[in-house]
This record gives structure tokens, sequence and C-alpha cells, in this order.
């Protein structure tokens, strides 16, 4: 994986072998933080990022200036590798080991953005139970986004607070805000 933009632009990361993860692709990866970009100031952005994997997400927002990200994973060594990379890259994350649920109905933080990228396995009910707490315990600030990650094989547009997606390849990301405004 590498980061696409910002302070270390183009910089290659290998994760370790054997974690647990299937990391975004570069392709959708950029599609989607050009999305962003016509939106949002990094620097600017309280960023939530679940299921953090290898931390590929959290790492592309800290490299275009966000300096507020946390990174959920309940996997150990998912979290000791993007503590080590956020070390060596000089990135203000903090990164947290936990289940997602657990996390969710505990913080009292709001954020601008909340990146959901968890198992392709997961189902609409899964993925609708995240939303679901993050909108009730009101996590997403006003103008905030929630953005899940899930397999073209998953159907996330009846979920309350869905406001649109995006295909590129096998990956889907859907959109949720707090008014269901189409776009």
């Amino acid at each position: 994986m590498r980061i696409i933009s910002g302070k270390h632009k183009g910089r290659r990361i290998s994760a370790p072998k054997g974690l647990p993860v299937r990391p975004t692709t570069d392709m959708a990866k950029e599609a989607l933080f050009n999305i962003l970009n016509n939106t949002y100031y990094f620097e600017d952005l309280v960023v939530l990022d679940l299921f953090a994997g290898t931390g590929n997400i959290s790492f592309e927002f800290a490299s275009r200036g966000s300096q507020d990200i946390t990174a959920v994973d309940k996997d150990f060594r998912c979290i000791k590798f993007i503590a080590k990379m956020a070390n060596e890259l000089d990135f203000n994350i903090s990164v947290i080991k936990s289940d997602v649920f657990k996390f969710l109905e505990k913080i009292n933080i709001n954020f601008d953005i909340i990146f959901v990228d968890p198992p392709y396995s997961f189902s609409s009910d899964d993925c609708s139970g995240i939303a679901g707490i993050i909108f009730e315990r009101r996590l997403l600030n006003e103008n905030g986004l929630l953005i899940i990650e899930h397999s073209k094989h998953t159907d996330l547009t009846g979920l309350k607070n869905f406001s649109h997606m995006k295909k590129y390849g096998g990956s889907v990301f859907s959109f949720f805000e707090l008014s269901k405004t189409k776009k």
C-alpha cells in the first residue's frame, strides 16, 4: 500500500505478513479522498478509523494534515503496526485496541469523519448496528460523514441516514449523514 497524497505522498508502506486485514486498494482510496477533498479541509478534521487494520486510511488522513485521528482495531498486531508507523512517520494518531462495538458504546467524542472498514463477511445487519450506535449516540458532528466500506454484495441503501454510495471494483463506499439528502 502507499500514501496517495500529502506530506508523505508516494510513500510505500509494507504491513507485516499474516495480519487479518484487507487494505483498501490504492484506486478506491484515491477516489474516496478526491471526494473528501472537495468538501473538507483535512487540517480541521477529527477522524475515527474503525477496523483500522493496517492504518491505511488513518495514514492517508494524517499525510494530508489531519491532526486528530483515532484508529481502533481489536487485533494487537494491527495496533502495534499502526503505532510503530505513526511514530516513524511523525503522525498524531491515537491507537486503541478494542472491539469496535464496545468502543462505540463508551466513547464520548464527536467526529467529523468516521470511516468503518469491517470484514467483508459483515452483513447489512452488522453494518446497520454500527451505524445505529453512531447516530443514536450522536458521535458525528453536524456536518459529519460516516463512510462504510463494504462488499458489492452488501446493500446498505435502506439504512437510516444513507446518503449515497460509490463503487470501485469489488468495494463500495456507502455514505451516511445526519440529513438524508440524496446526492
